[in-house]
């Protein structure tokens, strides 16, 4: 396992759409246990393949809820209900946050890392996470979605430990 180098705002590769994944294979199941050890590093909730630059249409998501650290090959959102504004970040634009609508539900298929078809019905954080992972693989950013007047700059300098 090993720390990815995580693409950040500016670098063009985020924009791009992510390719389906082909095969399941062992250099796929490398990326995915490395994709969770940098995501971890890093404090996030979910990371897309696109972000550590590999346009795979690949996610993994730890919500630090029992039950919801997942992974999703080739996900597909087939339903949505309801709809949530939530306070929302990305590891590739550190320190910036905002509020953003998001569906309060989602239903989503997609492979799981043995390449069987998965259904997962997410309310809430895991739904977010979910969306806004998606959104990655089709070059989507939140930072695009924010709403008006919520953009927040946190200068890691004014942090205290």
């Amino acid at each position: 396992m090993a720390i990815r180098t995580i693409r950040e705002e500016g670098d063009e590769i985020l924009r791009k759409k992510s390719r389906e994944v082909e095969q399941i294979d062992q250099k796929v199941r490398e990326l995915i246990n490395d994709m969770f050890e940098t995501m971890h590093k890093y404090n996030g909730v979910g990371l897309s393949a696109v972000q550590v630059g590999i346009l795979k249409r690949i996610i993994v998501i730890d919500t630090g809820e029992p039950g919801e650290k997942i992974v999703l090959i080739n996900p597909n959102i087939i339903k949505q209900k309801g709809e949530q504004t939530v306070e929302e970040g990305c590891l590739s634009f550190p320190n910036k946050f905002g509020k953003i609508v998001r569906p309060n539900e989602v239903t989503v298929i997609a492979l799981n890392e043995e390449g069987k078809e998965i259904k997962i019905k997410a309310k809430e954080l895991l739904a977010q996470a979910i969306c806004h992972e998606v959104d990655h693989l089709n070059g989507e950013l939140f930072i695009d979605k924010i709403l008006p007047g919520t953009l927040e700059i946190i200068n890691p300098e004014d942090q205290t430990n």
